[in-house]
């Protein structure tokens, strides 16, 4: 099939045709023609499978049937995502799919002033791309009306959930016309997304591409077991690959975020982060000094991730393995972009041994394990608690605990912070010691290392040859 088809409206074709897009993916072959029927769709397709297209295109296809001119402050179309980013580039679609179009868009999201998002909604747009928060703080200012909403998008439903603004959907939607099309997205297919669908469609046609499971197919994909404290020297090990041109990696927090992306810089590896506690300016400038090359390295959050659409990522890094196996096979697809191959590298430390259980469980495929030089047999071995992160120290209130008691009263109480103050002095000292005890316990670490390889004798450092992990029903 070829988008002359789909009989789309030859403004949207020659825009197609000008970005040199000629074959619809399966999730726009599969959804187009239900939406130009005007069905509510649910559509279950992981990010880089063309699903922003998929309702694009359709979208301004009937738009373009009954041209209105767009209204202050009344947009036709709302698409609601869950990150600034992601927001960035559905907006950054609509003005590629759309330019030989009348239609007129705008995004708006948080982060950034509201002064030139609410300029824009003053002059009229016809399509509105917006993050739950910024949208209902500019509806609550009067900024936004959506009584005028024909098409409802909502998209990456599943990380909504996750980032919890369900709340915030349910009151977005409350505002919206009932008669409107309506149209889902997600990656997975939770209870929780199901009662969210059943609630905002109406007879829906299910569209379902990609599959969760075998997503990761296209992916050369490699666990390094090792312990956490040498993760800095492996990272930097693979990254004297000079192969390795392109490479997002992957942490838990935000904080290791920001200590990893220091390390790199420090030893001369050109790296930026971002994550929920950047600017939305910060973001928007490392992202395209990573997209520009002038950063060898991108270190992100699960979160701040999605809707991050980058072709020529050569690999995936996870430093820290996610506890979630879902977000997983989201990390490694960011590699496997329309179609093409891709490379993942994980590193699991003893704590991390069940999260990877975990994701070999969900993509039923065992993850070759690559040979190195800073392997661990503890954490290859790890089972039971060992294999779980320590559980977080819950601090106490201030004044209820202290090396002299809690005490009664003022006198008590004041008794107890001084108690604190001694045992946080302590500690500082502690930390101390223990640092410096760590710096001199292998001063030559990382020199005179042999080159990594793989388990059957390869090297994972290769720029070419594939040699993925193998789905368990065929070793």
């Amino acid at each position: 099939m070829s988008f002359d088809n789909l009989n789309l409206i030859f403004p949207l074709q020659r825009a197609l045709s000008e970005e040199g897009y000629t074959t619809p993916t399966p999730i726009q072959q599969l959804s187009i023609p239900h939406l130009l029927n005007g069905r509510d769709m649910i559509g279950i397709a992981q990010t880089g499978t063309g699903k922003t297209a998929a309702f694009i295109l359709p979208i301004l296809h009937n738009m373009s049937a009954s041209y209105k001119a767009p209204r202050p402050r009344f947009p036709r179309v709302l698409v609601l995502a869950p990150t600034r980013e992601l927001a960035a580039q559905i907006g950054d679609s609509f003005a590629t799919y759309g330019k030989f179009t009348r239609f007129k868009h705008t995004v708006i999201f948080g982060g950034v002033g509201q002064t030139p998002q609410v300029r824009a909604l003053s002059k009229g747009v016809d399509s509105l791309v917006a993050t739950p928060g910024r949208l209902l703080d500019l509806i609550q200012q009067g900024h936004v009306n959506l009584s005028n909403v024909e098409y409802f998008v909502l998209d990456e439903a599943d990380r909504m959930l996750d980032m919890g603004f369900l709340n915030d959907v349910y009151k977005v939607v409350g505002m919206l016309p009932k008669k409107r099309q309506s149209l889902f997205f997600s990656a997975t297919m939770s209870p929780e997304i199901s009662t969210l669908a059943r609630k905002l469609l109406t007879n829906p046609a299910h569209v379902e591409v990609t599959p969760q499971a075998t997503t990761v197919e296209r992916i050369d994909q490699f666990i390094f077991f090792t312990d956490s404290e040498d993760k800095n020297e492996l990272l930097l090990h693979l990254l004297r690959g000079k192969h390795l041109e392109c490479v997002l990696i992957f942490t838990r927090t935000k904080h290791r975020a920001n200590k990893v992306t220091e390390m790199l810089n420090k030893n001369n590896v050109p790296a930026g982060a971002i994550h929920g506690n950047k600017s939305q300016t910060h973001r928007t400038k490392t992202l395209q000094s990573f997209k520009s090359g002038q950063l060898r390295v991108l270190v992100a959050t699960d979160i701040a991730a999605r809707g991050i659409d980058i072709e020529d990522i050569s690999h995936v890094i996870n430093y820290d393995l996610p506890n979630i196996p879902e977000s997983y096979v989201h990390r490694i697809g960011r590699t496997a972009r329309a179609g093409a191959d891709g490379t993942a590298y994980s590193f699991c430390a003893a704590d991390e041994r069940d999260f990877l259980r975990d994701i070999e469980e969900l993509t039923n495929m065992e993850i070759e394990v690559a040979e190195h030089n800073y392997h661990s047999e503890k954490a290859k071995n790890a089972t039971g608690d060992a294999a779980k992160p320590a559980p977080k120290q819950q601090r106490g209130r201030k004044g209820s605990t202290g090396a002299k008691g809690r005490g009664r009263g003022k006198k008590g109480e004041g008794k107890a912070k001084k108690g604190d103050s001694k045992a946080k002095k302590g500690n500082v000292k502690a930390k101390k010691v223990e640092s410096k005890a760590g710096r001199s316990e292998n001063p030559n670490r990382g020199q005179g290392r042999n080159q990594t390889k793989k388990k059957s004798g390869q090297n994972p450092n290769r720029s070419s040859g594939r040699n993925s992990g193998k789905p368990r029903n065929q070793q």
